[in-house]
C-alpha cells in the first residue's frame, strides 16, 4: 500500500456511513450568539453539543479579564514554559488550582489533551506499566504510547477485574500507574474512586485520576468526583482541563508528589509546546474564581440534567447508566444516529454524533451535553424534539 492510500480507505470508510452533502463532524459555526445560541446554515439552532457545562464562555468576568490581557500583554507568548513563555499569570494560576485542590503543587499546559500526554508520558517509561480503563479517552492512549510503558487495559469500571490485572504483575504492581476518570466521555458514568484507592493502596501502586469532565461539575466546591467522593489528598496526580467548565482552552496537573515539578525538565509536550496566551490565562483565572464559588450553577447544571435524562428515560430511549451533563441516546446502527442527529438539528438543535469505533461496544450515539446556562424551557423543547423524532423515526 502506498503512503497516501490508507487515507483513502478512510474516506471510503467515511463515505459508506454518511450520505454524500451531509456535514456531521466540523460543522461550521456562523455565529454565536451566546452560551446556549448559535448560527448555523443560516438558522438560529440551540447549543447542545458543547461540553460548557456552567455556560461560562460569556461570563462578564471572564471576558473582562481577558480583553485586558490582550491590552497589557498581548495576543500571544510566542515560546515555551521552558524558554520565554512563562508569565507572571501562568504562575499564579499555578498556584490558584494547587490551592483550589489543596496540593503542594501544579503544573499548567496548553491544552488538556496535552496536560494528559505530558503527564503520562513523563511518569512512566520503558520497563513500567500502565493500567488503563478500557474506556479511557484518545490522550491516556496517546499518552502511553508516548511512555513506552507496558499498556493494560481493563473492563470499564469493573473493580474486579483490576485487581485481577495488578494481582498478576506482583512486585512490578509497584511501578505501576492506574488512570482513570472522574467522568466518561462517552456515556457520562463515573469511576468507582472510592473501591480503586482501595485497590491501589494494597498493591502500592500510583493513582492519575482525569477530571476533565466532572470539574466543575461534582463537588460542592466543584472540584470533581475527588470531593464527591472525599478523596482530597489520596489521589497522586490529578489531571483536567479548562475547555469544559472553565470556558477557555488549556490544561493542568495537581500533585502532592514533590516530584510532579520535575516533570517540567523530562516532558516533551511540555517542553516543545507554546504556552496559554495571556488572554487564556487571564480568563481561566476569573472562570476559577466562578466555578469555586457555583453553587448554584452546579444546582441548575443538574436540575437541567435530571430533567433530560429523565424525559428521554420516559420516551423509551437507551441511556447511559446515571444521569449526567452528559445525556447519551444510544442507537444500534449509525443509520439510526444520524437520522436521530439530523432529525433533531432540523429542529433547530445541536447535538453530538458519535460513530464507531469511537462509540462504547459497537453502538452509536446521540451525544448531548447540558449546561447550566440552559433554561427550563429549552429543556423542555428539546424533550419535545426528541419524543417527536421517538414516534416518527423508530415507532
Amino acid at each position: 500500500m502506498r503512503l497516501l492510500d490508507k487515507l483513502d480507505a478512510v474516506a471510503a470508510a467515511r463515505k459508506a456511513l454518511l450520505p454524500a452533502g451531509i456535514e456531521v463532524f466540523g460543522t461550521p459555526i456562523e455565529e454565536i450568539y451566546s452560551s446556549t445560541e448559535a448560527k448555523i446554515d443560516g438558522r438560529r439552532i440551540l447549543f447542545l453539543g458543547t461540553n460548557n457545562y456552567l455556560g461560562l464562555t460569556f461570563a462578564p468576568e471572564c471576558l473582562k479579564a481577558a480583553h485586558n490581557a490582550i491590552d497589557s500583554e498581548g495576543t500571544g507568548t510566542t515560546g515555551s514554559r521552558m524558554a520565554n513563555g512563562s508569565y507572571i499569570g501562568h504562575r499564579a494560576l499555578e498556584r490558584e488550582f494547587a490551592e483550589f485542590y489543596h496540593s503542594q503543587s501544579c503544573i499548567v499546559f496548553t491544552t488538556g489533551y496535552q496536560a494528559n500526554l505530558a503527564t503520562i508520558s513523563g511518569l512512566a517509561g520503558v520497563g513500567d506499566v500502565i493500567v488503563i480503563d478500557g474506556d479511557s479517552h484518545a490522550s491516556i492512549y496517546d499518552g502511553c504510547r508516548l511512555s513506552g510503558a507496558e499498556i493494560i487495559r481493563f473492563r470499564h469500571n469493573d473493580i474486579s477485574d483490576l485487581e485481577k490485572r495488578l494481582h498478576r504483575l506482583g512486585d512490578r504492581s509497584r511501578s505501576t500507574l492506574i488512570i482513570v476518570e472522574g467522568i466518561y466521555s462517552m456515556l457520562g458514568d463515573r469511576a468507582p474512586l472510592a473501591e480503586i484507592v482501595k485497590i491501589k493502596n494494597a498493591y502500592d501502586s500510583t493513582l492519575l485520576l482525569d477530571e476533565a469532565h466532572s470539574l466543575g461539575v461534582l463537588g460542592k466546591t466543584g472540584q470533581g468526583l475527588v470531593e464527591e467522593k472525599g478523596l482530597v489528598g489520596q489521589i497522586d496526580f490529578i489531571t483536567g482541563t479548562f475547555s469544559k467548565s472553565l470556558g477557555s482552552i488549556g490544561g493542568f496537573c495537581v500533585s502532592n508528589h514533590a516530584q510532579l515539578d520535575q516533570l517540567r525538565f523530562v516532558s516533551r509536550p511540555y517542553i516543545f509546546t507554546a504556552s496559554p496566551t495571556p488572554a487564556t490565562i487571564a480568563s481561566t483565572r476569573a472562570a476559577l474564581k466562578l466555578l469555586r464559588d457555583g453553587t448554584e450553577l452546579r444546582r441548575q447544571l443538574w436540575e437541567n440534567a435530571r430533567q433530560l435524562y429523565s424525559r428521554l428515560q420516559e420516551l423509551g430511549y437507551q441511556l447511559g447508566p446515571e444521569p449526567s451533563p452528559i445525556i447519551a441516546a444510544i442507537l444500534d446502527t449509525p443509520q439510526q444516529a444520524l437520522a436521530l442527529w439530523k432529525g433533531l438539528l432540523e429542529k433547530g438543535i445541536y447535538v453530538n454524533l458519535i460513530l464507531p469505533p469511537a462509540a462504547p461496544e459497537g453502538k452509536s450515539l446521540v451525544r448531548c451535553s447540558v449546561s447550566a446556562a440552559h433554561s427550563v424551557e429549552q429543556m423542555a423543547y428539546v424533550g419535545e424534539a426528541f419524543g417527536a423524532l421517538r414516534k416518527t423515526l423508530f415507532q
